[in-house]
């Protein structure tokens, strides 16, 4: 399968599927600016604009589960120490759920990864995302990779 930008397809597409790839775009942009200075938790407007923020759960992929303030701050704290980008692979949609497949690189301090994701977006009767559950494919990380998720609860 030949990976392509989400920028490169993101017009191929419309509805919630839309959605989902405009918000890793805002992802991707944000992730860029938050090495400027002045970046902080309020610098992820954009994204909240998609979210349903009040009623947001993300499950991620050490099983852990952030609210909306919760993970604005764990995004703030890794965008500010990370480099990330990522290429489509596939999307699927169903009512009220996308499925996006990603490969996912990201490079934070000497240490980089190349992971393939599979996000599940939930969305409210709005239109806005209520839900992420992220899955990976991923060789182990070293111990140090971990230091990321101090203070955040791992579910078991």
């Amino acid at each position: 399968m030949a990976l392509r930008q989400v920028s490169e397809v993101v017009n191929d597409y419309t509805g919630l599927s839309r959605k989902v790839l405009e918000y890793s775009l805002i992802m991707k942009s944000m992730v860029d600016r938050a090495k400027q200075t002045g970046f902080s938790e309020q610098s992820w407007a954009p994204l909240a604009e998609l979210v349903a923020v009040d009623e947001f759960e993300r499950v991620g992929n050490f099983k852990e589960v952030m609210s909306w303030r919760e993970y604005v701050t764990f995004l703030t704290r890794w965008a500010t120490s990370s480099e990330w980008e990522c290429s489509f692979k596939r999307i699927t949609e169903r009512p009220d759920v996308v499925f996006l497949e990603l490969e996912e690189r990201s490079k934070t301090g000497g240490y980089s990864s190349v992971v393939n994701s599979l996000s599940v977006y939930e969305f409210n009767h709005a239109g806005k995302i209520r839900h992420i559950d992220i899955y990976l494919q991923m060789p182990m990380p070293e111990a140090g990779m971990l230091k990321s998720y101090e203070g955040v609860g791992i579910g078991g």
